[in-house]
């Protein structure tokens, strides 16, 4: 990608502006209009000198005078017009395009994110989407705007110098060629330097977010002298690689003006030995003068346009890649209808390893679940237990074997009714921004205030959402953070109870929880499992041992299943987690 060129590049952002054809018509009449009026001005200038000044006819020169007034006026509106116009372009791109990339983003699995080594982190990902289409929309709502109208008064221009001196014009236009070979030798540095100044600027994002999403851990561990420190040196390094794009951009200006403007000194001093000669008069001299310096400034400008292109063409390539990744989970392109889902799952011979690693999560693993069942998944720390949902939820396809939803491969199941067919409850649940009630409703936007207030008291959520300032209505802030861990799970567990699910999972639910705030989430628990297929992964064994069945995992593979009595015989994993737990004598007698 980063050695695609600018053209393809830049032409795939012009794609999306398709739809506003109207606007970007009425933008180039109006750049047009306002073009043709500067040069307009050039032959008015010499009428004011030759048919005013040295004519001393003041009716020629109050004339000519008011028609350049109404060519200003026309300038003026055109420009409004302009600038209103191609500003308003900008700003739509940009949007369009923050809109395009974080549907896409939403598309991709989480293993996306994981590879913070490649740029994926969400920090760095949420960087893209605002300062690199920042400087897209600064491309297109201004630059571009400034290269296109540049670009006619040139051409304008260089056609009315050569009708005014031809010979003196070709002074000034050795000058144009000369001053394209630094453009194009400063631009393709000026790209690569740009990419790596977005990319040290979304480093910084992603230390910043990471730094102060953890500000408690960071405070308690007196951390922040060594944060300060490496944060300064990110903040060093993007200074550092913006201080040697602007030097790049610097002599790609300077030595532009310096060429052009070199020759329009030479053309000057020919133009005045040719007036003082008499072949040629004032009023031609200095309408000449004008459509050179107009020349001048037009390439000038365009040189340091070609500065923000290719800065934006760095930009471009670092959204074009988010666009141009395909998600590997994918509904099927002729999905299977799922009927009301029963939840019955059976794992049929699953091998998985995730990407990057070497050793299986889940080998020769094979499990059948009955609809209805609540079944326990214990072991110790990487023994597959997340991982496993991880499968259901499709967030990740076996290497081999299948998983399947009431007979049907949920490979052949649209995404969608998969996961409206199931509910989830982390361990670490996550609240959005927003209230309380549309944090319940995620699931179930529908959801009427009757049956939200219902299921808050199913989940013992109830009395502390009243206490709160607004009830439901109260803002939760970004995560929720102002509520206690019980609070957030019992909230975690109404939203999955709004849902109504057929399949429950539960990731370490109440892990985390002191013990009444235990006792009241696993009394919320226990009525949302009632009638469902529940899946609970649990450290803590107290909470799990009245499970229909309990599957114990060890190193990615099922070891041994069965009651929590019938695997205090014959499980000495279990017995040991058992006995470490409720100690050696308490285990056997629970």
């Amino acid at each position: 990608m980063s050695q695609r060129p600018n053209r393809r590049v830049l032409l795939r952002l012009l794609a999306l502006l398709r739809p506003y054809r109207l606007r970007l018509a009425l933008a180039g009449f109006a750049l047009l209009l306002a073009s043709g009026s500067v040069l307009l001005l050039g032959n008015g200038l010499r009428l004011v000198i030759d048919n005013g000044f040295l004519a001393a006819d003041s009716q020629a020169l109050a004339k000519t005078l008011g028609l350049m007034l109404g060519v200003v006026a026309l300038l003026a509106m055109a420009s409004a017009l302009r600038y209103y116009q191609v500003t308003w372009i900008g700003e739509r791109l940009a949007a369009d395009l923050r809109q395009r990339v974080f549907d896409h983003l939403l598309t991709l699995e989480p293993s996306f994110f994981e590879s913070a080594s490649d740029g994926r982190a969400a920090g760095e990902v949420a960087s893209r989407l605002t300062a690199d289409t920042s400087v897209l929309q600064s491309l297109f709502g201004s630059s571009i705007s400034l290269a296109l109208r540049n670009l006619v008064m040139l051409v304008g221009a260089v056609v009315l110098m050569l009708v005014t001196q031809p010979w003196l014009s070709a002074m000034v236009l050795l000058g144009i060629p000369a001053t394209l070979l630094p453009i194009v030798w400063y631009g393709r540095r000026v790209r690569r330097l740009s990419r790596t100044s977005q990319d040290r600027i979304a480093e910084l994002g992603r230390y910043a977010e990471e730094a102060l999403s953890g500000l408690q851990t960071l405070q308690a561990f007196n951390h922040e002298a060594v944060d300060k420190r490496r944060y300064g040196q990110r903040v060093e390094q993007a200074f550092s690689s913006a201080v040697a794009r602007t030097q790049q951009r610097a002599w790609l200006t300077g030595v532009a003006l310096l060429v052009v403007f070199s020759g329009v000194g030479l053309m000057l001093w020919q133009g005045g030995q040719a007036v003082l000669a008499g072949t040629m008069s004032a009023g031609e001299l200095s309408a000449f003068i004008f459509y050179a310096l107009l020349a001048a400034g037009a390439v000038a400008t365009l040189a340091e346009v070609a500065g923000d292109v290719q800065r934006a063409a760095g930009a471009a390539e670092r959204l074009l890649e988010l666009l141009d990744t395909h998600p590997t989970i994918q509904s099927p392109a002729n999905a299977v209808a799922l009927p009301p889902a029963r939840g019955e799952i059976t794992l049929e011979d699953i091998r998985f390893t995730y990407p990057g690693r070497e050793t299986p999560a889940l080998s020769g693993f094979n499990v059948s679940i009955q609809a209805g069942e609540r079944v326990a998944v214990v072991g110790p720390s990487g023994a597959g237990k997340s991982t496993l949902l991880g499968l259901l939820l499709r967030f990740y396809d076996p290497d081999q074997g299948r998983v399947t939803l009431d007979g049907l491969d949920i490979r052949t199941i649209d995404i969608a009714e998969l996961r409206g067919a199931m509910g989830l409850v982390a361990q670490e649940p996550v609240l959005f921004s927003g209230s309380v009630a549309d944090n319940l409703r995620y699931g179930c936007p529908e959801a009427s205030d009757e049956r939200l207030r219902a299921t808050a008291v199913d989940a013992s959520a109830s009395d502390f959402i009243d206490a709160l300032p607004q009830g439901y209505d109260t803002p939760l802030g970004p995560g929720g953070v102002q509520l206690s861990g019980g609070q957030r799970q019992r909230l975690a567990i109404a939203r999955a109870l709004l849902k109504n699910p057929a399949v429950l999972l539960l990731d370490e639910a109440t892990s985390a929880l002191d013990a009444e705030s235990e006792r009241l989430v696993q009394q919320a628990l226990d009525r949302l499992m009632r009638g469902r297929t529940s899946i609970v992964i649990a450290h803590r064994l107290a909470t799990v041992i009245n499970a229909d069945r309990l599957l114990v995992l060890k190193d990615g593979r099922l070891v041994a299943s069965g009651s929590h009595a019938e695997l205090m015989t014959t499980s000495p994993l279990y017995r040991h987690l058992a006995a470490l737990q409720f100690g050696a004598e308490a285990s056997f007698a629970i």
